[in-house]
């Protein structure tokens, strides 16, 4: 397998709420954990959304190479 690119995702949060990006680290690290080491470190992007389709908490997107 080879190495995750990018991970770009969107939180659906209340206003107010500013820490999209530790929702989003906390997932790549779970990736690593999964994957482990070899899955490579990869760029983040984290959007604030005021709602996702079927109430849903956060939505991932994932480029692999």
């Amino acid at each position: 397998m080879g190495a995750w690119l990018k991970v770009f995702a969107m939180v659906n949060t209340a206003p107010g709420f500013d820490r999209q990006p530790n929702v989003v680290n906390g997932f790549s690290d779970l990736i690593l954990e999964v994957y482990g080491p070899e899955a490579g470190d990869h760029a983040r992007s984290a959007m604030g959304m005021a709602g996702l389709p079927l109430g849903t908490p956060v939505e991932v997107e994932l480029l692999g190479g």
